[in-house]
């Protein structure tokens, strides 16, 4: 079976800039051993990057998140230093769920990073519409949410969409 790993918007302002938070980056080493797991059984790796342009704040998301984060080309847009990206397809995406996953084939996917209550729930309902027969699960310590009750908020509706999420503890 084809597996997948997903890893949406380890990004640096997410991470510990301008958006970042204690449990973002305590989840950096499970993410990277998630990602070396992946790859060391030859099994796809595929990052997605949150991107915007000089314009945020004018745009329908920074008129409700006056927040300026991961614009193109500025050391907050890039993927944590640490997480091996090399072989390993890289989308920018310009809003919380990528909009062409359809281009893919997936059996099996599983979605780790940041946001939980943002990015990644987006993406994992996008996929599991998208894609109702195959394995759809979440690694719950593989992700951070703004805060940790949103974060479970998430998850829990995740569950509820028949998306498997391994717990935390």
């Amino acid at each position: 079976m084809k597996r997948t790993l997903i890893v949406i918007d380890m990004q640096n302002d997410f991470i510990d800039g301008t958006l970042g938070t204690k449990e973002a980056v305590a989840i950096v080493p499970a993410v990277r051993r998630k990602i070396e797991e992946y790859r060391s059984r030859g099994d796809e790796v595929i990052f997605t990057r949150d991107t915007h342009g000089g314009d945020y704040l004018q745009t329908p998301e920074g008129k409700k998140l006056p927040v300026v984060h991961c614009v193109k080309g500025t050391p907050g847009w890039q993927i944590e230093a640490s997480l091996p990206t090399q072989g390993c397809r890289i989308i920018d995406k310009p809003t919380f769920g990528y909009a062409h996953w359809e281009e893919f084939t997936f059996e099996a996917v599983e979605l780790a990073g940041l946001c939980t209550d943002i990015c990644v729930v987006s993406n994992a309902l996008i996929l599991k519409a998208l894609f109702p027969e195959a394995e759809i699960s979440i690694d719950a310590a593989c992700c951070a949410g703004v805060t940790p009750q949103s974060h479970a908020a998430a998850l829990t509706t995740m569950k509820m969409c028949q998306i498997d999420v391994r717990d935390a503890d």
